[in-house]
């Protein structure tokens, strides 16, 4: 008598699908191709969660940069001052002042300059 697979096997190829859902071409119909590419997929969501935090402080520096050049002081004299200031704003809060309220970063440039 002929064994069918039970419901788990289906139960796991459809899990494969359902992951690879808006891949081309076989990619999201052929169970082998579409476990590679999920596998493959998996892979690089996991690996640039942790880009992403890297290329947000990278375009955060970039705009503190930016502003502060515009202020007449240098990044790094900058970041050294507020240090020196004991003023505790990080990059990201930097990056947004600059962007958002162009004069209250100038205030801080200033005391960063001091």
């Amino acid at each position: 008598m002929r064994v069918k697979r039970g419901f788990k096997a289906r139960r796991r190829r459809k899990k494969i699908l359902k992951l690879a859902k808006g891949f081309r071409g076989g990619r999201s119909k052929l169970i082998r191709t579409a476990s590679d590419a999920v596998d493959k997929a998996l892979m690089y969501a996991y690996r640039d969660r942790r880009a992403k935090k890297r290329d947000f402080r990278k375009l955060w520096i970039i705009r503190v940069n930016a502003a502060s050049r515009m202020n007449d002081i240098s990044y790094s004299r900058l970041i050294h001052g507020l240090k020196k200031a004991d003023i505790e704003l990080d990059r990201k809060v930097l990056a947004d002042l600059a962007i958002s309220h162009p004069e209250g970063f100038a205030k801080i440039a200033d005391m960063a300059k001091a």
